[in-house]
């Protein structure tokens, strides 16, 4: 079992980059404030002191009162802006994934878990990677065309495409849109092998699709799993599915015949770490036939927010955490080396690995899904009929 003593970490070198005190919380957020964006030449940062109690103002904001009371939580409103880009399908070259095509509906996502790893590509688009990341969306809504686009290309030869390497393709704003979806149905109609990330139980609303695919060994579907604790996770998490409707998601997958792994991510040293044993029961127990593991990383702005996270909502764990991370990292915050980032270094990182090596074990789990086939591959209908010519 995994030993918490903050004695086996090391204190990450460096002082965090000071941060905007947040005025009021927000209700359902992860982050509480907007850190500077590293690629803006000019910043500005918004002083709520004086209009704290102007409910008109805060309205015209974004920023609702629910109850009309000064001490009431706000509500930070989230938008969805549209994406105009003409590419959908991003190609991957990092020897630490094990795919290198990935398809990602939207950017932002509206989950808010306080350590996410996608945070800082919304500061390419000129926003923050706190709140800016959790309430502006950027929905790509041409991405169904654009797939049957470069699914029909000549040259395309069937490998796998990993649906949200980035931000989550289940988030809320998809519930509405389903973007995702129509995606699926273009992967459908072509056999096009596909894999799925996502820690939203709106997943098994696609079950039809899904199910097709896996018919054609074409379709797997990665669940993260982070904690079996509901207060934590609601914390940590607050607009995600929670712990128990991730694994009913996966039973529901798994007994429709839908391949499902359980990715325990991110570990967070002397927070989650203990769990692991039992989120491998748990996944086992759910139907999963595989399982793999990520180590918390925290890449330049996810630092700011993560950390601010934990000083507020897990203030007696903090030092244990934060020295910890320290311990895995090198005595760093972050260590982006590959073969490293995923895993960390030193002993306690090793004791990480073993133990969910030795319960994954356990419970009978491999370390990686089935490979995917493309043998049933397909072009799109328009395209086949055209080759009739």
């Amino acid at each position: 079992m995994l030993s918490t003593s903050a004695n086996e970490g090391s204190t990450p070198r460096g002082d965090l980059p000071s941060a905007p005190a947040p005025a009021s919380s927000f209700a359902g957020r992860g982050s509480a404030f907007r850190p500077a964006n590293p690629h803006t030449p000019v910043d500005r940062e918004a002083d709520w002191e004086h209009v704290a109690h102007d409910a008109e103002f805060l309205a015209s904001q974004g920023l609702v009162d629910p109850s009309s009371s000064p001490q009431a939580a706000a509500r930070l409103r989230t938008t969805v802006e549209t994406d105009a880009s003409r590419s959908i399908v991003n190609h991957n070259d990092s020897p630490d994934l094990p795919f290198r095509w990935s398809l990602n509906p939207y950017r932002g996502c509206e989950h808010g878990c306080s350590y996410c790893y996608a945070r800082p590509t919304h500061e390419f688009l000129g926003l923050d990677a706190g709140l800016g990341f959790e309430s502006r969306i950027i929905a790509k809504t041409d991405a169904p065309e654009l797939l049957r686009k470069w699914l029909a290309r000549p040259s395309w030869r069937p490998e796998p495409i990993v649906f949200s390497g980035v931000t989550d393709c289940y988030q809320p704003v998809e519930r509405r849109l389903e973007i995702t979806r129509r995606c699926l149905a273009v992967a459908a109609e072509c056999r096009q092998p596909v894999g799925l990330v996502t820690k939203n139980a709106l997943v098994t609303r696609d079950l039809d699709l899904l199910g097709e695919l896996a018919k054609h060994r074409a379709a797997v579907v990665a669940v993260s799993l982070t904690t079996l604790d509901e207060k934590l996770a609601r914390r940590m998490e607050p607009r995600t599915s929670t712990p128990t409707a991730r694994l009913e998601a996966i039973a529901e997958l798994a007994a429709a015949g839908v391949p499902t792994h359980a990715m325990i991510a991110p570990v967070i040293p002397g927070l989650n770490d203990h769990e692991i044993p039992d989120l491998l029961a748990a996944a086992r127990d759910a139907g999963v036939h595989s399982a793999s593991y990520t180590l918390l990383r925290l890449a330049g702005s996810v630092r700011d927010v993560f950390v601010e996270w934990l000083r507020r909502c897990e203030p007696n764990r903090a030092p244990k955490v934060e020295a910890l991370i320290g311990g895995v990292r090198g005595g760093r915050w972050n260590d982006p080396r590959f073969g490293a980032r995923m895993t960390g270094v030193g002993a306690y990182a090793g004791q990480i690995s073993r133990t969910f090596r030795v319960f994954a074990h356990r419970e009978g789990l491999q370390l990686a899904p089935e490979p995917l086939s493309g043998e049933a591959f397909r072009p799109p209908a328009a395209e086949r009929q055209l080759a009739l010519f």
